[in-house]
């Protein structure tokens, strides 16, 4: 996958994980053999003339493969981790010793960012010199970060090529090459992993270190996806159902705080403090709630059952249990525009409100048919969605049409 980013997709939710003291984590870094070879090579550098592109000459670099006894094709990788984190200072005299720094951790974010995007400027070849595998490098980590327990290297190649199958359209013959060539390439992939500091070898399990858990959670928050650690998520689970829903509102709380605020309650228990939050709430909290109560499963359904007698909350709880075959209520065509309106008007809500177009999109194409609905339903909010529809949607129709429902429903209201 092109970039730095761990992943370039929507959010995605991870799975908590535990991360070790920063102590400890400073510790393991500073014995990480990339990072020990990186000082040993800003040592052998010292004060020395480098090239245009502040790189060192052919023979100055042939001289510290021989000294310092590294592969060839390490040598570039090292350089750029031992000047980014200032192990090496560039002037215009040349190199020398830099101030070096002063966060450990910050310094290994760095380099996990280097080992990322680490690509030849001469061929062009990627951290571990196969395509495939570093076409799907940040996925094959991404992986590894959701499965802790480790993963056999069977699976790892199946799930490379099956990635490599769909994502990138691979042709049959390609794909039968790769069954040959990948088990090979993986494994010395693995080994350079291994060598950079992010991954571990058990026999023929592989998983993350404890730096490569925190640093690939660092990519992963950096690129917006919802990656908590379990002492934030743990903090979350002892919440009200009320607090729960505002602090994922406020973003507080992720999904997975949800799910294990769930995981440690009553199902029947927990349903019923989300229904009385939704039923008294605004649109943003009832879809909050709401939600969340997607998660539960039949062992919810009395409590559900019991929202039937609420008049903000029986539509949702009549879909809840159709969705899982249960005897529910029916729902005609008014109570799709009553729900309509009290999604969009979740949007009213939120700190700071929303209005993009992208957002009022969420409906996709039914919303055009049932903005003229929406004017006649029986909600605290109609009015409202059907300015913001009028002034902020993206599509001119759906806004043309929600501004003549607008003026028809203030009609009848007057």
């Amino acid at each position: 996958m092109p970039g730095s980013g761990i992943l370039d997709s929507d959010v995605l939710t991870f799975p908590p994980v535990e991360l070790a003291l920063d102590d400890e984590l400073a510790a393991i870094v500073l014995a990480v053999p990339l990072v020990r070879d990186a000082h040993r090579l800003a040592t052998w550098t010292g004060v020395r003339a480098v090239t245009g592109e502040n790189l060192l000459s052919s023979g100055d670099a042939a001289a510290a493969v021989e000294a310092l006894g590294l592969p060839p094709r390490r040598l570039a990788l090292l350089w750029i981790v031992a000047v980014n984190g200032r192990l090496i200072e560039i002037t215009r005299e040349g190199a020398r010793p830099g101030p070096g720094f002063t966060d450990p951790m910050e310094f290994w974010d760095g380099v996990v960012m280097d080992v990322l995007d680490r690509t030849d400027a001469q061929t062009g070849a990627g951290l571990t010199g196969s395509a495939v595998i570093d076409e799907h490098l940040t996925e094959i980590l991404a992986t590894m970060y959701s499965v802790r327990d480790g993963m056999a290297f069977a699976a790892l190649a199946s799930g490379i090529l099956q990635a490599h199958e769909v994502g990138c359209e691979a042709r049959p013959a390609e794909l039968r090459r790769l069954r040959l060539s990948l088990p090979a390439e993986l494994a010395e992939a693995m080994e350079l992993l291994r060598y950079c500091g992010l991954i571990e070898i058990a026999g023929d399990l592989v998983r993350l270190t404890p730096p490569g858990v925190w640093a690939v959670r660092r990519d992963l928050l950096r690129e917006g996806h919802d990656a908590p650690s379990l002492r934030e998520v743990a903090g979350l689970a002892e919440l009200s159902a009320g607090e729960l829903v505002d602090a994922l509102l406020a973003g507080r709380a992720s999904a997975s705080a949800a799910t294990l605020w769930l995981e440690r309650r009553v199902p029947e228990e927990a349903a019923r403090d989300l229904i009385k939050i939704a039923a008294s709430g605004n649109a943003a909290q009832r879809g909050t709630a709401g939600t969340i109560l997607e998660e539960l499963g039949p062992e919810a359904a009395s409590a559900v059952r019991e929202a039937l007698d609420e008049p903000m909350m029986w539509r949702y709880a009549a879909a809840w249990l159709g969705v899982r075959d249960l005897e529910a209520p029916a729902l005609g065509g008014g109570d799709g525009a009553w729900v309509a309106v009290d999604t969009l008007a979740a949007l009213l809500y939120l700190k700071p409100r929303v209005d993009s177009p992208a957002k009022l999109d969420i409906l996709g194409e039914d919303l055009l048919s049932l903005v003229p609905e929406m004017g006649a339903a029986d909600h605290p909010d109609t009015l409202a969605v059907l300015e913001l529809l009028g002034k902020h949607h993206p599509d001119v129709v759906v806004a043309k049409a929600a501004r003549k429902t607008a003026m028809k429903a203030r009609s009848r209201a007057h």
